[in-house]
């Protein structure tokens, strides 16, 4: 007897693929967080990482939704909606306020404000 929840294979290998290439992004996020030396250049491979990481993840589930059609999918593309917003902004916030640390603390490597 075959299951009526199976997915047919080529959805198993889109799902598995979109995953693979997720967590693949997150990790060298990761990596990159771990690995660059400077607080500006830090900021860039998470945000990076987290956006397009999580949407690999946020696209295998919303396939995988589709074809088990046991739930919708709308926390799945409110959850992209958020981490397509906030990411962005969160990077923007910390860097300008590392900038002002950095003005204040008279860092010679930052070029000074004109306003």
């Amino acid at each position: 007897m075959s299951d009526p929840t199976a997915l047919p294979l080529w959805a198993a290998i889109l799902i598995s693929a979109f995953l693979l290439i997720g967590s693949g992004l997150t990790l060298l996020g990761a990596i990159g967080l771990l690995k660059f030396g400077s607080f500006y250049r830090r900021l860039h491979a998470p945000t990076l990482g987290t956006t397009f990481g999580a949407g690999g993840i946020l696209i295998a589930s919303i396939i995988f939704s589709l074809f088990s059609q046991t739930r919708p999918f709308l926390h799945e593309l409110l959850i992209s909606v958020f981490v397509t917003v906030t990411t962005p902004v969160t990077l923007m916030l910390l860097s300008r306020a590392a900038l002002f640390r950095d003005r204040t603390e008279k860092n010679e490597d930052v070029p000074p404000f004109r306003g």
